[in-house]
């Protein structure tokens, strides 16, 4: 797919027509909240079987080839540029579509395992709605592979509403995570209305993981942690009521997330999931953790010390690495899930943990915050969709943070107030996949469910195959 950011004085129609699509596969693709009106740097998908790449420093024109399965000269031919030419870091080429001419006695089943792409892929890619109807001679059009990956998402809405939330993208998920039951002293749990969840979930093809913590909004959770992980009778109590709960609802897994847990508590926690693993795993049941966005081993806070990286990949399933919330709700305004900062934590997480256990976390909402910050003010969180309304509203224009790979813009509200907002496109959603390929994660954790972004399921299923469990 092509990532075109509007110009001045360009319209819907205007770039449908250079690219030649319709305006209404543009709405399709992009979700827009508005299509009559556009706002200049607003990144738009163009559903097209073209990539682009970008050139990195002693790439030649047939590694670029041979990387996307096509020919130099196809290459160069869709970029006007000599194959024999140099090639400048930086610069953006076209890759075209392979093309296969279909040969005697073919099928689509054979022709989709020879090029590692399904069926569906191919019949959608071409159009074809009788798969036995494909003929000698046909000219094929073959999608690039995709590499398939894991896909989780928590939820913090329960009931109907979290259960529509996963109907609305079970399509794109490996795993849903209600968000959460809450542990008490005792070893008990909090209840909470999942089983709308549930039945989305096995409607779709999804594993739900029941998902456990320590804290709430007005409680850090930090002596509850120590009251459970310091007492092994407190902690068998619990696990029988984990168990007991993910037999009855269908879980098929656990997701621990203990935060703001006492540094010196770092060990008992390590001993929690090992205990949890032993008890759980011979049943067939998963271990995951979610932990804060660490880079190094020695990083110091109550947010970070007590999570062992190393620990952790060495005892349970995978790993959800929480990268995101640079940009805190009361903190001052910038990128939310900064690629630089995101960069940092992974090249630490890859040195300790196996990358087939390895989640990257991606935040799904945008925020909105006064100018000039005052500390401790909230800022506005919403879905991508507002986001583009307020530029469109405000006449404002987007701006894209090279470094962060993150939009934003600013806007002056009608009581004369300034504001900054920082949210997701499809440019820093595409830079975020890019980097799960780059780093051969096993996949991508999504917080939270419950804030509409068109763009980015778009381009998951054109990034990534979709594992599911039957």
């Amino acid at each position: 797919m092509i990532i075109h950011v509007v110009k001045r004085g360009e319209s819907l129609w205007s770039i449908s027509r250079r690219y030649g699509i319709t305006v209404a596969q543009m709405i399709a693709a992009n979700g827009l909240p508005n299509p009559n009106q556009l706002v200049i740097g607003q990144a738009l998908i163009i559903p097209s079987m073209i990539r682009r790449h970008t050139v990195r420093a002693g790439e030649s024109l047939w590694q670029i080839a041979r990387r996307y399965g096509v020919t130099a000269a196809a290459i160069a031919q869709v970029n006007a540029i000599s194959s024999a030419a140099p090639l400048q870091p930086g610069n953006t080429l076209l890759i075209p579509p392979r093309r296969y001419t279909v040969q005697r006695g073919e099928s689509l089943q054979q022709i989709a395992q020879r090029f590692g792409v399904t069926v569906r892929e191919l019949m959608q890619a071409n159009q074809i709605q009788n798969p036995q109807a494909v003929s000698q001679g046909t000219m094929l059009v073959i999608p690039f592979p995709r590499p398939m990956i894991d896909v989780n998402a928590y939820t913090i809405n329960k009931g109907e509403q979290g259960g529509k939330e996963v109907r609305e993208v079970g399509r794109y998920l490996t795993y849903v995570s209600p968000f959460g039951y809450i542990m008490k002293a005792d070893g008990g749990l909090e209840p909470i209305d999942d089983a709308p969840i549930l039945q989305a979930a096995q409607a779709a093809r999804v594993m739900p993981l029941m998902c456990i913590t320590n804290f709430t909004s007005e409680d850090p959770g930090s002596r509850l942690a120590h009251t459970i992980l310091s007492n092994t009778t407190v902690q068998n109590r619990l696990l029988t009521n984990i168990e007991n709960t993910m037999r009855t609802k269908g879980y098929k897994g656990l997701n621990v997330d203990f935060e703001n847990v006492y540094p010196a508590d770092r060990e008992l926690y390590n001993q929690f999931l090992q205990r949890a693993v032993n008890r759980l795993r011979p049943k067939g049941y998963s271990v995951s953790t979610a932990v804060a966005p660490k880079i190094s081993s020695e990083q110091k806070g109550l947010l970070y010390e007590a999570h062992d990286y190393a620990a952790h990949g060495r005892i349970v399933d995978f790993v959800v690495l929480m990268t995101y919330e640079w940009g805190y709700r009361f903190g001052p305004p910038q990128a939310i899930s900064p690629l630089n900062q995101i960069k940092r934590v992974l090249d630490y997480a890859v040195t300790v943990i196996p990358k087939n256990k390895i989640f990257m976390g991606f935040q799904v909402y945008a925020r909105d915050w006064l100018l000039p910050h005052v500390q401790g003010q909230e800022a506005e969180t919403f879905d991508m969709q507002e986001a583009i309304r307020r530029a469109v509203k405000y006449k404002a224009v987007i701006q894209y943070d090279q470094t962060a790979q993150s939009p934003f813009f600013r806007y002056w509200d009608e009581k004369g107030r300034q504001h900054e907002v920082w949210f997701e496109d499809a440019r820093s959603a595409q830079a975020k996949f890019d980097l799960v390929k780059d780093y051969g994660l096993r996949g991508i954790s999504y917080w939270v469910l419950g804030y509409p972004f068109p763009q980015n399921w778009v381009l998951l299923e054109g990034n990534f195959r979709i594992r599911k469990f039957r």
